[in-house]
């Protein structure tokens, strides 16, 4: 009895080995059979892991760098639609059973009118989202900081240049992707932008999240006055004009005129601090049309109306960079905070007071730009052009 078990044992054993040794080559990959045993090997199974694995749909890189893309392309088409989409959406809700919705918005948005003018509600759980860390990473966009900032003095920073979207200073000042909390302790950033965002539903609210706030003098006014101290207030100098002038290869400033900024930082003691952001005008290439010509009058038309210039411009595309599309270039952004501009404080500031600031300023921004130009891709022959 005993021979017969062990003999039927060395016949199971013998079958195992012969179904292991039947594994077939596919494509240069090695394919188990179970067919007889209905049973594969542990190893088979790990293998057929690994091939799994190696498909390149699956790679991690690629894969994050489509997310990365995806991060960008869901803040642009927030930046150009989000406001017109969340208006349709009020007006239909309102027009459906629906209506009680916008109702009670609208109620509530009237008695929340003047937040936004109180420095808004910033979120730092808004500010610390992971969107915006593969939003850095896919230029990527770096802050450089180069001198301290007192927790006892407000600020105003003024931002060169626009760009077509201010890529930069969003990812810099309006999130913590490049930890600016972190490398300037104490000091509450708030970037300012057109008044008019924050009149439009839901907009206004995902604005305020991350810390943006209308560039009027009331909100300006608060913020550096009624608001305590450690206040940084960015403002993009050049606005609409400046984007204009917004394509690969141009340093461009609209300054020369601009002293608006300079007499709220009289008025309230707030230093200034010059910063330049080198590549904005990298990741996207824009129709430039002539002084002068019809088109040129329109886009002016459009900024001195409602405060923005219409910008025939494009990027990449969503999945291929050899297409044209909204996603902006992948090219570096890193944004360089200057060295703060002691500004007495003077109620009632004088022309000439407002010109000796204004000069030193631009002078302190020139500076800026000729110091750390070449460590970020450009020229010692580089010149920043100021109108």
């Amino acid at each position: 009895m005993k021979t017969l078990i062990a003999a039927y044992s060395g016949v199971l054993r013998g079958e195992q080995r012969a179904h292991a040794a039947s594994s077939e080559s596919f494509n240069g990959r090695s394919v188990v059979s179970c067919e007889g045993s209905g049973r594969c090997t542990g190893s088979s199974i790990l293998s057929a892991l690994r091939d799994l694995f190696s498909i390149t749909w699956l790679n991690r890189s690629k894969v994050e760098k489509q997310l990365q893309v995806i991060s960008v392309l869901q803040w642009v088409l927030s930046f150009l639609m989000l406001g017109v989409a969340c208006s349709i959406i009020f007006m239909y809700i309102f027009c459906t059973d629906c209506w009680l919705i916008s109702v009670l918005y609208f109620t509530w948005l009237v008695f929340d009118w003047n937040t936004p003018q109180k420095g808004g509600r910033r979120s730092e759980w808004v500010r610390n989202w992971a969107v915006w860390r593969y939003f850095r990473d896919y230029f990527p966009i770096q802050l450089v900081k180069t001198h301290n900032l007192l927790t006892t003095r407000n600020y105003i920073f003024g931002s060169h240049p626009h760009g077509i979207m201010g890529l930069g200073i969003f990812c810099n000042f309006c999130t913590e992707a490049t930890e600016v909390s972190k490398k300037f302790p104490g000091i509450r950033t708030y970037l300012a932008t057109l008044a008019g965002n924050f009149r439009v539903p839901v907009l206004r609210e995902y604005l305020m999240s991350g810390g943006i706030c209308p560039v009027n003098r009331d909100t300006i006014d608060y913020l550096l006055s009624k608001n305590g101290s450690g206040n940084a207030i960015i403002i993009v100098v050049g606005g609409a004009a400046e984007s204009l002038s917004s394509m690969p290869g141009k340093n461009v400033v609209t300054l020369r005129n601009r002293k608006g900024f300079v007499k709220l930082a009289l008025r309230h003691g707030a230093d200034l601090v010059p910063t330049y952001s080198f590549g904005e005008n990298e990741v996207f290439k824009q129709v430039i049309f002539e002084e002068g010509s019809w088109s040129r009058k329109v886009q002016k038309l459009f900024q001195k109306s409602i405060g923005f210039a219409p910008c025939i411009f494009h990027g990449r595309g969503f999945f291929s960079s050899d297409t044209w599309g909204l996603v902006p270039y992948s090219k570096p952004i890193t944004t360089v905070v200057g060295e703060p501009i002691t500004i007495p404080k003077l109620e009632h500031p004088t022309q000439q007071d407002i010109d000796l600031y204004h000069g030193i300023y631009m002078e302190s921004l020139v500076k800026l730009f000729d110091k750390h130009k070449t460590k970020f891709g450009l020229l010692e022959t580089e010149v920043l052009e100021v109108n």
